[in-house]
């Protein structure tokens, strides 16, 4: 199972088991679960690939240039890009957003921004020519 697809099943399970105890995510004492969520958003910022935007919160990743694929998600740090799992993966954050996204607070715009993110690279995948779907993308690194 790759990175980006155990995070968000995570990310699912936190914010599933705080609306199941019927208490606000924020309510508990300690700030365990907002760190949590801060965190798997952070982990999507720091696999995003191309050329990254100004709000861009995990400095040490710079910008990367693909031949016509800019932008989405590397998989696991690993600089290979998989369409699939990362349409999977989107599709559990925008559903974490529908269902708790007014428990997330000030996270509600990087969830956002995560998901377009990938959205926007997902249909770049999709050329103009009607049967051509790019699912894997793998990025050389030359020093």
């Amino acid at each position: 199972m790759s990175s980006l697809i155990t995070f968000s099943l995570i990310l699912q399970l936190l914010l599933l088991n705080l609306c199941l105890l019927n208490q606000p995510i924020f309510a508990f004492t300690s700030q365990d679960y907002y760190e949590a969520l801060e965190k798997s958003i952070l982990f999507f910022e720091g696999q995003r690939s191309g050329r990254l935007p100004s709000n861009q919160r995990v400095t040490w990743r710079g910008d990367s240039y693909d031949v016509d694929l800019v932008g989405g998600y590397y998989d696991a740090g690993d600089n290979v890009k998989f369409g699939f799992p990362m349409a999977f993966t989107r599709t559990l954050l925008a559903w974490s957003m529908i269902e708790f996204g007014s428990s997330m607070q000030k996270e509600v715009e990087n969830v956002r921004n995560a998901i377009r993110w990938s959205i926007d690279y997902l249909l770049k995948a999709h050329t103009i020519t009607p049967h051509t779907l790019y699912v894997q993308v793998s990025c050389w690194l030359v020093f």
